[in-house]
């Protein structure tokens, strides 16, 4: 019995969807729309550190209070 796997992507498939991305964005818009994404990555990345950092604190802050 065969399974398929939906969400698995192979190489003729990627292949297909980066040339379906490049007719439809051009050539000279892929560099931006590739910097926009970084910098939401990179954005999304820091915002999960300072709520690390937060939870963190509250930790602290907690263990003193209660000594």
């Amino acid at each position: 019995m065969l399974f398929v796997y939906p969400l698995f992507v192979g190489m003729w498939e990627l292949i297909i969807i980066l040339c379906v991305i490049l007719l439809i964005f051009g050539g000279k818009k892929i560099p931006e729309l590739m910097r926009g994404i970084g910098k939401g990555v990179s954005s999304f990345k820091q915002g999960l550190n300072e709520v690390d950092e937060q939870l963190k604190d509250a930790k602290k802050d907690e263990g003193k209070t209660e000594e």
